[in-house]
């Protein structure tokens, strides 16, 4: 596989057009066409869906893990010759979840050696999905739920991500008259988004099998879900380390003392000789080690 071809599919993919990818690489759009086609005829596979943005294959995922690999393995050797140019940095996409991203991930980021020269390029996804993301190709790494490691990639035990069942105090004194357990089909919730089941496993645990109300509001965001409960919106489970200082100060009360919700999260990358991933990850192991609860 030529590597301008291979290439060519990694900039279409990342800038998500044929129009876009010809501009990151200073070409025209129809030779950007003409190089896809090219790699599919000696493939014999058809590796995008020409959707907008683009879409891979099963066989496109393929070669774009190979596409991004070969970068990373360029951008390290030529750092290690010498014939790096002067502050080129090394981008590395990680897919991270939103809760992590909101409380312990970004500082562990920073104690990420500087003379490295990373950028990093964060995608927010759901844990139970991030793993979606390393498989296709997009990212080189990953903070997911699973332990079961995506093909051609390692995993590490991080920790375990406590969430504790909290509302306002003006939602408790509205909605609630007794515990959570008797209310808890009536009553509001806030959700991350249609994806997250969260409250409702928390809901069934709680009543052996019922889920948690149909007035549900949806905020895609750890901030603003956090912000919703305190508004009195709705109940929610909120990450522990975003929760206590806003129990400490009354803002929120635990509607559950003797409950919490644990999500065990794992680092899994692509199995690659890099510095800049290594010290990624020993940064990320060390800061996750302080700050998440032990399995």
């Amino acid at each position: 596989m030529p590597l301008d071809q291979v290439r060519t599919l990694l900039a279409v993919v990342d800038e998500g057009t044929f129009d876009a990818a010809a501009a990151a690489l200073h070409v025209t759009p129809s030779a950007v066409s003409q190089r896809i086609k090219a790699l599919e005829q000696s493939t014999g596979r058809v590796l995008l869906l020409r959707t907008k943005p683009v879409r891979l294959t099963e066989s496109g995922e393929v070669v774009v893990r190979l596409a991004r690999q070969l970068a990373q393995l360029e951008h390290d050797a030529r750092r290690e010759l010498g014939l790096a140019h002067e502050g080129e940095p090394a981008t590395l996409p990680i897919a991270v979840n939103a809760d992590s991203l909101a409380t312990w991930f970004l500082p562990a980021l920073t104690r990420v050696p500087a003379e490295l020269r990373v950028c990093f390029e964060l995608r927010r996804e759901d844990q139970d999905h991030t793993t979606t993301l390393l498989r296709e190709g997009v990212v080189m790494a990953a903070v997911t739920s699973s332990p079961d490691p995506v093909q051609g990639c390692s995993v590490t035990a991080l920790g375990r991500m406590r969430y504790v069942p909290a509302a306002s105090p003006e939602f408790v004194a509205r909605w609630l008259d007794g515990p959570l357990r008797q209310a808890i089909g009536r009553v509001p919730v806030v959700v991350f988004d249609r994806r997250d089941d969260l409250q409702d496993r928390f809901a069934r645990r709680l009543t052996r099998g019922r889920d948690a109300g149909r007035l549900r509001h949806h905020v895609p965001s750890s901030e603003g879900f956090l912000d919703a409960v305190l508004a009195g919106m709705g109940w929610g489970l909120v990450p522990s380390a975003q929760a206590e200082p806003r129990l400490r100060e009354g803002g929120l009360v635990l509607l559950d003392p003797r409950r919490a919700v644990d999500v065990p999260l794992y680092w899994q990358q692509w199995k690659l000789h890099s510095p800049a991933l290594a010290a990624t990850a020993e940064a990320v192991a060390a800061v996750a080690g302080e700050a998440l609860e032990p399995f």
